[in-house]
């Protein structure tokens, strides 16, 4: 079964290039059964190549889903056309009585600004707040992990001292469960970030379980309320060619930007990069959906919270 996306949405074309079956909100019309809701909150600061990337391991089911996408009233994107926002982009206050079987709030390039100074932190917490009772089960990844564990739990987040960058090896710590159902002992995660929460600080807290680490990242994925909460350290949803874009816009701009491990055919830029995590993240996305979603949401919509 296909996605069901909103007309015009620049993903729809990218993505019938690569083979993968999308249909818009008009031929979707001509269909009876109900398709799981997914909604996304995009913080990313390239809207569009995160819609792209996201719908791209969404795709990976059999199942028929309605992708829609959330913005915020207090922060106006910087970096994608007015335009498209206002056509594939709702307010949280137009869409806060409807519930949703899934949802997923990215990261945020706000992440070495204290929670509390963040522009939109009081808008975020309604939202995280709001999930809890209209969502069946959320993914939160990158700074949102981090703002999610804090808002809920009052996990606090450190400053590295260099920036963790590269496609680290991560290790299941619960292979029984779902989300990782076909899992192998070792897979592989995008990291971008400056900032960290750690062990410690998580196994003090009642509720939550560290479900995958790595020995060079740390924390990886944290899951909480028996899987209606996954918030995602890193960064599986990225292109291929993310941490090279990353890596080139920053270069001789900053001076913490170093080689991202792991990443590069022998470390060299001029390679290219090797790609090793995309086979987990889709069937991560696929789990989740299948397992989280799908099989624990009502049939009555209305009947989520």
């Amino acid at each position: 079964m296909p996605l069901r996306l909103p007309d015009g949405l620049p993903a729809i074309d990218i993505l019938k290039q690569e083979n993968i079956f999308v249909m818009d909100d008009s031929r979707a019309h001509t269909q009876d059964i109900r398709p799981l809701r997914i909604v996304i909150l995009n913080l990313m600061p390239l809207k569009i190549t995160t819609e792209t990337d996201l719908v791209r391991l969404l795709s990976n089911t059999p199942l028929q889903m309605e992708i829609s996408f959330m913005k915020l009233r207090s922060h106006t994107p910087k970096n994608t056309p007015i335009e498209h926002m206002m056509m594939f982009y709702k307010d949280f206050e137009k869409i806060r009585e409807e519930k949703f079987d899934g949802m997923i709030v990215t990261g945020a390039p706000v992440e070495t600004m204290e929670f509390e100074e963040v522009g939109y932190w009081a808008e975020i917490k309604e939202i995280f707040d709001w999930a809890r009772t209209h969502v069946t089960s959320t993914l939160y990844i990158c700074w949102a992990a981090q703002a999610g564990l804090y808002h809920f739990y009052d996990v606090p987040k450190y400053p590295l001292n260099k920036k963790m960058f590269g496609i680290f090896p991560t290790n299941p710590l619960i292979k029984d469960i779902s989300i990782f159902r076909g899992f192998d002992d070792v897979f592989y995660m995008p990291q971008s970030r400056h900032t960290e929460v750690q062990r410690k600080d998580i196994e003090d807290k009642s509720g939550l379980t560290i479900i995958a680490e790595s020995p060079e990242s740390d924390v990886s994925i944290v899951m909480a309320r028996e899987g209606r909460e996954f918030f995602i350290t890193g960064h599986l949803e990225y292109a291929p060619d993310t941490l090279d874009n990353e890596y080139r816009r920053d270069l001789g701009k900053r001076d913490d930007v170093e080689l991202p491990k792991y990443y590069y055919k022998d470390d060299n830029p001029a390679l290219g990069p090797l790609v090793t995590w995309r086979a987990h993240a889709n069937l991560l996305f696929s789990n989740w959906i299948n397992y989280y979603v799908y099989q624990t949401t009502p049939f009555n919509i209305d009947e989520i919270g």
